[in-house]
């Protein structure tokens, strides 16, 4: 990101390909008639960077990822293609540096998630980036049995029980099921330890999932994002594609309350602001935290590079004409600034709120 953030093209721009690719709901040469069509919208003033991202499907991409970002320009010797788990909405742009709007959004919902799927005896730990498997891990407990009267248990023995009969034996299910959970749950600190993630899922029966929740350590039980019914033998892509739907719900929901935050802070004269011109001034002088656009918003504007300066409205800015150059789309240079600034973006879509107040705004650092 940051690599696509600061790139310099010496003014000849940059075509910004974003593709569904997912082949199993449309053959791959629908997809590259798709892209071949949204590749006219930059010919033939760049004829070279269209041909290069055309040879890069022909010959190139393996179609293994239902998600593509495809970056392009000086004719074709600047070239960057990123294949995502997550499909992407199809579209192009050219601009002065990559449109990374999209990639923001990929990277604020998918980035760094947790799995764990338990039951009385084992669980499975899944640590997941951008919707792709990084590392897997089975944890298995003592196994389960309900004891008959008189019989004892050599393995509650050995952990300094004694033998239990008659209406003991559920109390001993329990106990067992107890200690293999609290086992798993030491294992998953160890696990994720090893792998920070920012939200965590848990699989299993209602049950299962309520009394090891509370097993967990209080870092992991402060990612918790939601659970849902899942087998422990379930196949890893099953496991992968619950969460993933369940992601989608959880952000859905974050984005309501962020966006409500946002309006609420600017309705009290806090460090918020709404509406493109007061955002673009809190990014001319670095004071975003959080830049929160509409998806798709774009409108044009001017910036001066060397001071990262942004404004859309001539007459609102302390520059001259001469000193500004034009931005095809001023969203997508906030965009940039913010992220080179060390600020955070969120691309939400489909919320009135965030239409109402502008389509754009910020939570401010002070």
């Amino acid at each position: 990101m940051q690599e696509l953030v600061t790139y310099e093209g010496n003014g000849e721009g940059v075509v910004s390909v974003y593709l569904d690719t997912d082949s199993t709901r449309q053959s791959v040469e629908a997809i590259k008639l798709t892209a071949r069509g949204l590749l006219k919208e930059v010919q033939p003033q760049h004829e070279k960077e269209a041909q290069t991202i055309e040879r890069y499907l022909d010959h190139s991409y393996d179609w293994t990822k239902p998600g593509l970002a495809l970056f392009c320009g000086r004719g074709g010797a600047f070239f960057r293609a990123y294949q995502s788990p997550v499909a992407f909405r199809n579209r192009v742009r050219l601009s002065a540096r990559p449109y990374v709007k999209p990639l923001t959004h990929l990277l604020d919902h998918y980035a760094h998630f947790g799995v764990i799927v338990i039951d009385r005896v084992s669980s499975r730990f899944y640590a997941y980036h951008l919707g792709e498997l990084q590392a897997t891990e089975v944890c298995t407990g003592e196994e389960v049995r309900r004891l008959k009267d008189g019989a004892g248990s050599s393995a509650v023995g050995r952990r300094g029980g004694a033998g239990i009969s008659g209406p003991g034996g559920g109390k001993h299910e329990d106990e067992v099921a107890a200690r293999n959970m609290r086992d798993c749950a030491a294992a998953a600190n160890q696990f994720f330890a090893e792998r920070p993630i920012r939200r965590l899922f848990l699989g299993g029966t209602s049950e299962t999932v309520a009394q090891f929740r509370e097993m967990l350590p209080k870092q992991l039980q402060s990612c918790l994002a939601g659970s849902f019914p899942m087998d422990i033998e379930a196949g890893e892509a099953e496991v992968r594609q619950r969460a993933l739907n369940l992601l989608r719900e959880v952000n859905a929901e974050r984005e309501a309350k962020l966006v409500e935050k946002l309006v609420t802070l600017n309705a009290r004269g806090a460090n918020a602001v709404v509406g493109l011109d007061d955002t673009l001034q809190a990014i001319s002088d670095k004071r975003v935290e959080t830049l929160i656009i509409s998806d798709g918003y774009r409108t044009p504007g001017y910036v001066q590079e060397a001071s990262g300066y942004v404004v859309a409205n001539m007459a609102l800015s302390p520059l001259a004409e001469a000193e500004l150059s034009e931005a095809a789309d001023v969203v997508e240079t906030a965009v940039a600034q913010t992220v080179a600034q060390g600020g955070h973006v969120e691309v939400i879509a489909e919320n009135p709120a965030l239409e109402d107040a502008g389509r754009i705004g910020a939570i401010l650092r002070y």
